[in-house]
């Protein structure tokens, strides 16, 4: 494992540090929206069974007309206007959008010395105490581990850490990036990110 560098806010590009905070708060809630399961499914009076026959005379009883006891007024009816599956809950973000997110939630990373870069994420061994021992002297309570390619020792040895999640260059977003209280990532990885800006 090699040395680990913390970067700081002078260490990135200028368009890291320009961004506005409200691109973050943007992609964030469209990704919480993207995957949401939309499992609700309510039945309507045509959808719960019984109720097939009127449950009293129209007329002589002294009570409003019922037609059936799956009605929504009644007890075990159908519901009305709940939730159902037809419902989309996807939101949509331009790709500019979703970058300078990203910049913005690294760039905050930097100011409260939680991002750190790392020549080569390789645990030769693949055991998961060598991966805790890395993640705990970096000092931090959670973190983001990103690798260019993640190789299946590295897996094996963060796959059971609970506070460690391993990802790969390409997996890497604005909400990982700003959900965990560090990023580590390798050089190869930053070098891109930074480029790209």
């Amino acid at each position: 494992m090699s040395n680990v560098t913390m970067i700081k806010t002078t260490d990135l590009p200028e368009k890291f540090l320009d961004v506005h905070p409200h691109n973050l708060y943007l992609y964030c809630k469209a990704y919480m929206a993207n995957i949401r399961a939309n499992n609700a499914q309510t039945k309507n009076r045509s959808a719960v069974s019984g109720g097939g026959k009127k449950p009293f005379s129209q007329k002589g009883g002294g009570r409003a007309r019922q037609g059936s006891i799956r009605a929504p007024q009644f007890r075990g009816g159908g519901v009305v206007f709940g939730p159902t599956t037809d419902k989309n809950y996807t939101q949509k973000v331009n790709k500019k959008q979703k970058k300078l997110a990203l910049y913005h939630a690294l760039a905050e990373k930097a100011a409260n010395e939680a991002l750190f870069v790392v020549d080569d994420i390789t645990i030769e061994s693949g055991k998961t105490k060598d991966a805790a021992t890395f993640v705990k002297n970096l000092g931090q309570r959670d973190v983001l581990v990103v690798k260019d390619l993640i190789d299946d020792k590295t897996f094996l040895a963060f796959r059971n850490l609970q506070n460690a999640y391993l990802v790969e260059s390409h997996e890497l977003n604005a909400y990982l990036a700003a959900a965990f209280h560090a990023v580590v990532m390798e050089k190869a990885v930053f070098e891109k990110l930074t480029k790209e800006a």
